[in-house]
């Protein structure tokens, strides 16, 4: 009897050992440490296959991967389309991995909300590049609201090409508006700040609008078809794939005013006298949003704002110029032995001086990431946050503005 108690003692004891050993193990794993103890950073896209989200990805991936980060981080990139559950699942899938840092482009500025809020919680920084999230808790790298980089107080890429278009066209003429993919934000604010502008112009009359989905080869199909039903069109306000619109009005037989964004095409053809603006959306922007969160978990969030402008790029048919080698010097602002909807903005001085070509093209990692700037410059002003969060501060209440940025009177916030 002595000699079976025993050996049930012994065996209780040696449970109890390789319980607490079991448990001690379990408590030391730690879920967002990846591949050789490395923390986790997720690159999340909505859509891809463009070479705007393709040159995005390139410059995020080839800040991540920089020899400096790479040591300590684990990057992996995934594509979740443009379905927002979808979307919203691999989110939910990136927390309970264990990320620390989620770099994102949303396909919604409210339906992400919820998860996100949530990852918060579990100590994840979120930051959302070009199109924007309501949440709180997120950053936002954005130029939608951004100002000119010529002049600080000309906001709104929406706005000012289409004042710009106007003023082309001396205030009167039929245009087509060439919309992005719908439903996120980007399109929203650009197609709303831009309708704004041409209300104030009685002698314009949109005569077509199409989605164009940010995407040449469907732009030039949709202005096309707008086209046959409109031949006596006078210029047309476009967001990314004007390359496609240039191209279904060269088909077309006619030269008229063009504003879009930066498509390589599109500036080679301003270069040779196409009348227009070209105002890019940035892929630099996920670079940008890359930084911004490494520095947050290298550093913390102290003096990082949660809202960021890019400002907007401005190149005309008088400024529009080649690029010899692989960097924007000397003013140049395309790059001619790329392709056609090759976007040229990869570069911001300010923000990403680090960018080359081969970065946006392939992802290869930059040689040494800069510093970021004192970053308050680029704080996003109190009278453009319904844009980008869908309510005003604290303090703030809806109206048209009237000070400090022009055209006056768009909607926004004002102080109480």
């Amino acid at each position: 009897m002595a000699i079976k108690t025993s050996l049930w003692r012994r065996a209780g004891v040696a449970a109890a050992v390789l319980l607490a050993a079991t448990t001690a193990l379990a408590g030391c794993t730690d879920p967002s440490a990846g591949a050789g103890g490395k923390e986790k950073v997720f690159l999340n896209l909505s859509y891809s296959g463009n070479n705007w989200q393709d040159e995005a990805a390139n410059l995020a991936m080839s800040i991540a991967q920089s020899p400096e980060y790479a040591e300590k981080y684990e990057v992996t990139k995934q594509i979740s389309g443009t379905d927002v559950q979808k979307q919203i699942s691999d989110l939910q899938s990136m927390i309970a991995s264990g990320a620390k840092l989620i770099v994102s482009y949303p396909i919604s500025p409210t339906a992400l909300d919820q998860v996100v809020q949530e990852g918060c919680e579990r100590g994840v920084t979120f930051v959302f590049y070009d199109s924007t999230v309501n949440a709180d808790c997120a950053y936002n790298v954005a130029f939608i609201t951004g100002a000119r980089a010529d002049d600080p107080e000309r906001a709104f890429f929406g706005a000012q090409t289409a004042e710009a278009l106007a003023e082309m066209l001396g205030g009167e003429g039929k245009i087509f508006m060439n919309r992005g993919v719908a439903g996120t934000s980007t399109d929203s604010v650009h197609y709303e700040t831009a309708r704004a502008v041409f209300d104030t112009y009685p002698g314009i009359e949109v005569v077509a609008e199409y989605y164009g989905d940010w995407d040449s080869s469907k732009s030039q199909q949709e202005t096309a078809k707008a086209l046959a039903a409109h031949p006596d069109i006078d210029g047309v306000w476009s967001q990314d794939g004007e390359a496609g619109v240039v191209k279904a009005l060269e088909a077309a037989g006619l030269e008229i005013p063009v504003t879009g964004e930066g498509s390589n095409y599109f500036r080679q053809r301003l270069s040779e006298g196409w009348p227009g603006v070209s105002s890019a959306s940035p892929p630099a922007q996920a670079g940008v949003a890359m930084k911004v969160g490494l520095e947050i978990l290298e550093n913390g969030a102290e003096g990082m704002p949660k809202n960021i402008e890019m400002p907007l790029e401005w190149v005309t048919t008088d400024t529009a110029k080649p690029c010899e080698g692989t960097e924007f010097v000397d003013g140049c602002n395309f790059f001619p032995g790329e392709d056609d909807t090759f976007v040229t903005a990869i570069f911001q001085p300010d923000l990403l001086p680090e960018a080359n070509l081969e970065a946006a093209k392939t992802g290869e990692p930059v040689a040494e990431v800069q510093p970021l700037p004192e970053m308050s410059q680029f704080e996003q002003p109190e009278s453009r946050r319904i844009y980008t969060r869908g309510a005003c501060d604290d303090g703030w209440t809806e109206g048209p503005v009237t000070e400090g940025q022009i055209p006056a009177g768009l909607p926004g916030c004002v102080q109480e």
